[in-house]
């Protein structure tokens, strides 16, 4: 449990730095990424503006509006560009590549006759960011712009900001590991002595109530049975059962281990609902079951004994008055499925979120005529976690409740960690 209460501390931090680091590095970079496509539209624009060619800029010239963000008269100087002229059925008139040395006239037209053909009016094709646009004379100009360097620096920022995220998230997982020990010590602390409690005080109380019904039985001979020592004697038998319970799941938690072997998991589901069966007639309750043969387990045999009569148990409980009850085993795949199913008056989701928990009752008023401690579903969680599987509750009407145990069929290992 603290093992995996590390687990999630770590894993929560991680991914919430993971995100907010993603978020940062989504924002900035982003950012800048619109920052260089404005830029480029801003250039592309003004030799829009002046038939593919930048204008004479000196100190008296009036920049346009949606012109570039840097504005210098050196601008004409450090940009590359050129253009392609088309007429209106697509034939080449004119191809300006005077202002760029890594292009020719066919690359340029090649470049041209494809997003000619596209039809799209503004873009990047490869490092050009590119603007197409219709001129007074019905005749069509491409004008692709380098922005080599800034996509290259672009591109380097990127790389860097992923690699300092990424050296970020190792150095705060190394620190948060150890760190993570040291944050669920006092509960670690605190869970260690609950479980040593409950185990010492399960061993300790087991003495007086053995005292206790010895002493019964001697008051019995002197005095024959009457309704005081029967009820004393049944009260200690209840504490007697809840004492062992306890300390078996006390035992369970503490991981100690049991050897497992490979046993008939079909015949031993249908002898533990077989023993049902009566009391189910005498409730009148229908007990349907459907068991699949000749499956086998490799686990414990008689925790998983114990494990189908809690939850049959259970579903006698709380089932509603002539209700129905049904047990399947199945196997799905690598899968064993064991489901037991009951139909209630109601299940609320209350219900549903709680009920694994220890000392939970369905019940509200804990009415004694219910017995039972609600601990009996908390044991049959740590079985069934003990043979590495999964249990769950659902209520897919709010009126039947199934608990379904779920148990991989590829284990190999002779003994287990329970």
């Amino acid at each position: 449990m603290i093992r995996k209460l590390r687990f999630r501390l770590v894993l929560a931090s991680m991914l919430s730095l993971f995100f907010v680091l993603a978020v940062m590095m989504a924002g900035l970079n982003g950012m800048n990424y619109r920052r260089i496509v404005k830029d480029s539209d801003g250039v592309l624009s003004l030799l829009k503006d002046n038939g593919g060619a930048f204008p004479s800029i000196g100190d008296d010239f009036e920049w346009p509006e949606h012109g570039p963000r840097y504005r210098s008269p050196e601008l004409p100087f450090e940009m590359r560009f050129f253009s392609v002229l088309f007429d209106r059925e697509g034939n080449v008139l004119e191809t300006d590549t005077e202002r760029i040395a890594a292009v020719d006239a066919n690359a340029a037209q090649s470049h041209a006759r494809a997003v000619f053909e596209s039809g799209r009016t503004a873009g990047f094709r490869g490092i050009y960011r590119y603007l197409r646009y219709g001129e007074a004379d019905g005749n069509v100009r491409i004008v692709f712009l380098d922005c080599g360097r800034p996509m290259e620096q672009f591109y380097s920022v990127l790389r860097r900001s992923i690699l300092a995220a990424a050296i970020c998230l190792a150095a705060v997982f190394m620190l948060l590991v150890p760190l993570s020990a040291r944050i669920v010590r006092p509960i670690s602390q605190s869970y260690e002595k609950q479980k040593r409690f409950i185990s010492d005080a399960g061993h300790e109380i087991k003495t007086p109530i053995t005292i206790i019904d010895a002493d019964t039985e001697v008051l019995e001979m002197d005095y024959g049975e009457n309704e005081w020592l029967t009820d004393i004697r049944n009260q200690a038998a209840r504490l007697s059962d809840l004492t062992n319970d306890l300390i078996f799941l006390s035992r369970m938690e503490e991981q100690q281990q049991v050897t497992m072997i490979d046993f008939p998991l079909s015949d031993v589901v249908g002898e533990t609902a077989a023993s049902f069966q009566a009391l189910s007639r005498t409730q009148g309750k229908r007990f349907d079951t459907d068991i699949e043969p000749a499956l086998s387990m490799h686990g414990n045999e008689k925790q998983i004994r114990q494990l189908v009569s809690i939850l049959l148990d259970n579903a006698m409980k709380y089932s509603d008055d002539r209700g129905n009850i049904r047990l399947s085993l199945k196997r799905q795949g690598k899968i064993l499925r064991l489901t037991v199913e009951n139909s209630a008056e109601s299940v609320s989701k209350e219900l549903l979120g709680n009920m694994f928990e220890r000392f939970y009752r369905g019940d509200p008023s804990r009415n004694s005529a219910t017995k039972g401690y609600g601990i009996g579903l908390s044991i049959a969680q740590a079985i069934v976690r003990a043979h590495k599987g999964r249990i769950a509750a659902e209520s897919p009407d709010g009126r039947t409740m199934t608990i379904t145990a779920s148990f991989p069929t590829g284990q190999t290992e002779r003994a287990l960690l329970i």
